[in-house]
């Protein structure tokens, strides 16, 4: 049995899709996992506690402020003592309220109180999940790092046709399966990485900035390599046409000093990678109309030095990762500019590549790297990124794996 020991909270919400969950419930037993489940006050209009209790063999949790339930399981215990929180059907009020942080229920205030991994199967009226309110709520939960599952397309109990049904139970349960299964034997299951992506861009005024070539699709690539590897990642891109990765935290910002603040308020780490090519410089007074072009020639812009992120983070008093990366794109002198700058930066590592023009690597799909760590160099061939992510990932949980071991 695939989820045999395995404890699944499911959290049911209220829509005709509620009588799936029946469904799944059922599948989950037989293959040997345990369910607790919360039944919202809408879903009781859809589906027994009865029911739910006889399929589940547990107490239904419905009451927020329920003394009894709040004395033999409270809401913070439930929303930790399982190894998954499932939401099934997620309606459009749940993913808003989890999308938000509201906490005016049992399920919000436990989906708001975990630690777990949460997934979500969606169920709602067609008109409903295109709403761009629903599709705001969907990308910030992904961001969030919520996982989820559907909708399938078809047709509705309301008589309509389109994106909305809730994924048929068996399916839910192969991602339920395949969340749970896969984590403990991967290299960096239970690591926290932090990574950086993509380019800055410095405001000179409303319609112009400071920008650069970077196209975030290495910091992209090593964020997808680390979460695949097991990690909990946040990846802070700078302004790319990239997707998210998914089951990825991704923080959006602008400008230099933004991405420090995310990378300060994501830390602790076990890991941080500094793949953004982050500007140097920025505007001392950025205008906040539109610079006119004069007669008199181009306006005169001053520049100042902007913080520097590896660096701040590398030579932090607290809550310095124990790996911090940091990468050298050089147009010259590769190495020995790479070597200099791991050096005065103090990181640990430095990740350098050629990005002169005749390298022709800079945003595009392939890369040539050098892995400095102290005074040893490891230079890989050309690969593409994807590749590059992944070997670099490799390399970073053999160096944790050798620290644990060190340290026991």
């Amino acid at each position: 049995m695939r989820l045999e020991g395995k404890k699944i909270l499911l959290i049911i919400g209220g829509g005709i899709a509620a009588y799936k969950s029946l469904e799944l419930i059922r599948a989950i037993r037989k293959e040997g996992g345990e369910v607790k489940t919360i039944l919202t006050k809408a879903g009781t209009e859809f589906v027994t506690p009865l029911s739910v209790a006889s399929l589940s063999g547990h107490h239904v949790y419905q009451d927020l402020f329920s003394l009894t339930d709040e004395t033999e399981m409270g809401h913070i215990e439930l929303s930790r003592s399982a190894d998954l929180v499932v939401v099934a059907p997620a309606t459009a009020d749940l993913m808003a309220k989890a999308a938000q942080g509201l906490a005016n229920d049992l399920a919000s205030t436990t989906l708001l109180a975990t630690d777990k991994r949460v997934l979500m199967a969606p169920a709602m009226n067609v008109r409903m999940w295109l709403h761009p309110a629903t599709q705001r709520n969907v990308a910030c939960l992904k961001q969030d790092g919520i996982g989820l599952i559907g909708p399938d397309e078809g047709a509705m109990a309301c008589g309509e046709f389109g994106p909305g049904r809730m994924a048929e139970p068996l399916a839910i349960l192969e991602v339920v399966i395949a969340t749970l299964s896969a984590p403990a034997s991967l290299p960096l299951s239970g690591k926290h990485v932090v990574i950086t992506s993509g380019p800055t861009h410095e405001p000179i005024d409303p319609v112009r900035y400071i920008a650069n070539r970077s196209s975030g699709k290495q910091g992209h690539a090593i964020a997808r390599a680390a979460a695949k590897a097991g990690a909990r990642v946040t990846l802070i891109s700078g302004p790319v046409t990239l997707p998210d990765p998914e089951g990825v935290q991704v923080i959006h910002v602008e400008d230099a000093r933004a991405m420090l603040q995310a990378v300060e308020q994501a830390l602790p780490a076990d890991v941080a990678i500094f793949c953004a090519a982050v500007a140097d410089w920025r505007v001392a007074s950025a205008g906040t109309q539109k610079i006119k072009k004069e007669k008199a020639g181009p306006p005169h812009i001053e520049l100042t030095e902007n913080p520097d992120i590896l660096a701040t983070i590398a030579q932090a008093k607290t809550h310095r990762p124990p790996l911090v990366i940091g990468f050298a794109a050089e147009t010259e002198h590769v190495l020995a500019h790479a070597q200099a700058k791991r050096i005065k930066k103090q990181c640990d590592w430095i990740v350098a590549n050629d990005v002169s023009p005749a390298s022709g690597v800079m945003g595009g799909d392939q890369n040539t790297v050098h892995l400095l760590r102290g005074e040893t160099v490891s230079s890989w061939p050309l690969m593409d990124k994807t590749a590059v992510a992944e070997a670099l990932v490799h390399e970073i949980a053999l160096a944790l794996k050798t620290s644990s071991h060190e340290n026991q």
